[in-house]
């Protein structure tokens, strides 16, 4: 048994980040008050995810526990679920929220204009609150209002950097989430009425019934079609990924690392829970959901790639990249057994601790170059701001899936777990395949940040590296090493997390 405080700390933890999403508005604006508000607050709550993964995991026992909302039972109340996986993820949202605001915490000043600071405060707090209610929530309603809250966040936090460019990009983004929000809440009204529940367990005890009884089938599959095309728009999978590189390309460096990072995440680990646990992997392979899902992740991991190859603005390359990788998690999601939901859900840790970096990093060399975003513009930014240099370089030899960077364990994990699955040759074909294109449009990349240009040098004038961007870097890059050489400690966690799913 885990004590009352660590019972407790999944609300706590999304209560705080809402006290503070209504208290930053009214803070003074000198010193950034708002800003160092909300990074204490997502440091506490990393600290409290860090509390309640000892508490679970340190007697060795796979414990689990339900917090139902207000002490209403079922079926009446709404509860939020806490086992392991919930707990690391949690931990690793709120650490990467914390490095990408710290990183970046330069840049905002700059991006963003002073009376829209507190603005930018309070949807970063909104949008990590939604990011913990969808990884702790155990009901589908509840998960509805977050999606909804998580999407007018992240469609804000676009465009509080002023200009026509974000602002298109911001109401792209805003017209995409909102068809996906729809879908989904047609999806819910229909379970809702097939089951008469909400809450996971006892919907998936209804959808069992009616699986044997063969009644209703097919409302049954036109919900779960709902509701995984509405998730997977808001998740950026091809092809539902349009809006995606306009938002992270136009945005702040802090609002693009939060959104490729973080906020894709908190969908797709929605989707897992929903095939996991509202129709049970069995009735996600009879309405053949999983390979459909097994295909779009193959055609997400190679049209990302083909995409990014083609581009010349260093934040849409980073973009469709990020399609790319959101493939490898669909396709160990389309695997449909607990070794494949194991390895896609390693890569959504590894994918929210590399892109942040990756955008913080393109976001310094930018600077260094004048604020110019063009591949070429970037040559020698290396020697003007090394920190950055190294993120980038790291970061992109993990996305390629390099032995000791962090992208290259939940590739080979995504590797191993394929071989249980009819479609091997696909799926090592996709993935060798997709890795060859990463290194296409990287390494290149790579090359021309290293490259020393005197000439070049002279029109550089930005200002030196601050020390928050320096140990913010450091820590990303300590965490990109950490998953890379020691991830089956963590694979083992996350399939542990999953065996009591």
């Amino acid at each position: 048994m885990i004590n009352s405080f660590a019972y407790n700390i999944p609300f706590i933890s999304i209560f705080l980040l809402m006290i503070a999403a209504i208290i930053t508005p009214l803070l003074p604006k000198k010193n950034r008050l708002p800003e160092k508000l909300s990074c204490y607050v997502i440091g506490t709550v990393a600290i409290l995810s860090a509390y309640l993964l000892y508490s679970l995991t340190s007697s060795g026992q796979n414990l689990v526990f339900n917090f139902p909302m207000g002490h209403f039972p079922a079926p009446w109340g709404n509860e939020l679920r806490a086992g392991p996986l919930e707990a690391v993820l949690a931990l690793v949202f709120c650490v990467s929220m914390l490095l990408s605001l710290t990183g970046n915490f330069a840049s905002t000043a700059e991006d963003i204009a002073p009376n829209r600071r507190q603005i930018f405060c309070v949807l970063v707090n909104l949008l990590t609150a939604s990011l913990l209610a969808l990884t702790y929530t155990n009901d589908l309603f509840t998960a509805y209002v977050f999606i909804e809250i998580n999407t007018i966040a992240a469609c804000a936090i676009v465009a509080v950097k002023e200009g026509a460019e974000t602002t298109r990009a911001a109401l792209r983004y805003l017209i995409m989430s909102l068809v996906g929000s729809g879908l989904v809440m047609i999806a819910i009204c229909l379970l809702y009425d097939l089951t008469g529940h909400l809450l996971m367990q006892h919907m998936h005890e209804s959808i069992k019934v009616i699986v044997a009884t063969k009644r209703y089938l097919m409302p049954l599959t036109v919900s779960l079609a709902l509701i995984t095309v509405g998730l997977a728009i808001k998740s950026a999978l091809y092809p539902f990924a349009s809006w995606l590189p306009d938002a992270h390309g136009s945005s702040t460096n802090a609002s693009s690392a939060i959104l490729s990072g973080l906020v894709l995440k908190g969908h797709i680990f929605t989707i897992i829970k929903i095939f996991y646990r509202v129709f049970g992997l069995d009735v996600i392979h009879l309405l053949r959901m999983d390979t459909a899902i097994f295909i779009l992740g193959i055609a997400a991991m190679i049209m990302g790639s083909v995409h990014a190859l083609r581009q010349t603005n260093v934040k849409k390359m980073i973009a469709w990249s990020s399609v790319a990788q959101v493939g490898y998690i669909f396709l160990g999601v389309g695997l449909n057994t607990t070794a494949g939901i194991a390895a896609a859900c390693l890569h959504i840790i590894v994918h929210a601790c590399v892109k942040p970096m990756l955008f913080t990093a393109a976001g310094g060399l930018s600077n260094a170059a004048g604020h110019k975003k063009g591949l070429h513009s970037l040559m020698g930014t290396f020697y003007v701001n090394r920190w950055a240099g190294l993120g980038l370089t790291a970061g992109a030899f993990s996305m390629m899936g390099i032995p000791a960077f962090a992208g290259f364990a939940s590739k080979l994990s995504l590797t191993l777990a394929s071989f249980d699955h009819p479609f091997i040759i696909f799926s090592l074909a996709a993935l060798a395949t997709s890795s060859v294109l990463n290194a296409l449009y990287y390494v290149p990349a790579v090359i021309v940040v290293l490259t020393h240009n005197k000439d070049a040098h002279k029109n550089f004038t930005a200002p030196a590296p601050t020390n928050l961007y320096k140990i913010s870097m450091f820590i990303f890059l300590a965490l990109n090493f950490y998953l890379g050489l020691f991830c089956v400690p963590l694979l083992r966690l996350i399939t542990r997390g999953v065996n009591v799913f």
